[in-house]
């Protein structure tokens, strides 16, 4: 039986898609590069949160609220089908968290970095509860001790620190998130009251 000769399959090149990116990119202009990225930041939040870190955006401090509840709902998000396992999450987010609440500080807006460290104790302590090992408490510990070491400076009425201090606590679901920096907070700024 005579069988047809194989014929040797045909090599076909590929070129490296960046290669040819990076040609067609050199041939818009400076405005049409500015629009695309724009555009794609808009659509994708973890290419914004890349610009913002690359490129240190600055923004108002509604702008920076804004954009740190966003981020909080990013970072401690999860599928409550993967509760009690060792599910992903966006660490991204939570150093967006973290970079924001830093520029309230530096802006002077301690008041609302307070607030919006309460809401991730709430978020946060929830998805370390709903996982297996609590991988993510660091990150959010991290974020935390911007304002944590904020109060340590601030001038804040003491009332006003062992206030926020007791409705951390209270917001922590599992009990040991930046649970003895807070107490020692809260006992501070308590006894300095008159």
């Amino acid at each position: 039986m005579n069988m047809p000769k194989r014929r040797p399959k045909k090599i076909v090149k590929t070129t490296d898609v960046a290669q040819r990116l990076r040609k067609a990119l050199a041939r818009r202009t400076k405005g049409d590069l500015i629009d695309v990225i724009v555009e794609l930041a808009k659509e994708d939040r973890t290419l914004l949160r890349s610009l913002d870190a690359q490129f240190d955006l600055k923004g108002s401090p509604q702008d920076l609220v804004a954009a740190t509840r966003q981020a909080i709902a990013d970072a401690t998000a999860f599928d409550e089908r993967d509760t009690n396992r060792n599910f992903s999450y966006d660490y991204a987010a939570y150093e967006e968290v973290k970079r924001n609440l830093t520029r309230l500080v530096e802006q002077g807006q301690l008041r609302l970095a307070m607030d919006l460290a309460l809401e991730l104790m709430d978020q946060g302590s929830h998805q370390v509860e709903m996982s297996d090992e609590g991988l993510m408490s660091q990150d959010i510990e991290e974020c935390l001790q911007v304002v944590i070491q904020a109060l340590k400076k601030c001038d804040l009425p003491p009332g006003d620190v062992a206030a926020w201090c007791a409705a951390m606590l209270k917001n922590d679901r599992v009990g040991c998130i930046c649970d003895p920096e807070i107490k020692v907070l809260r006992k501070r700024f308590e006894t300095a009251q008159p």
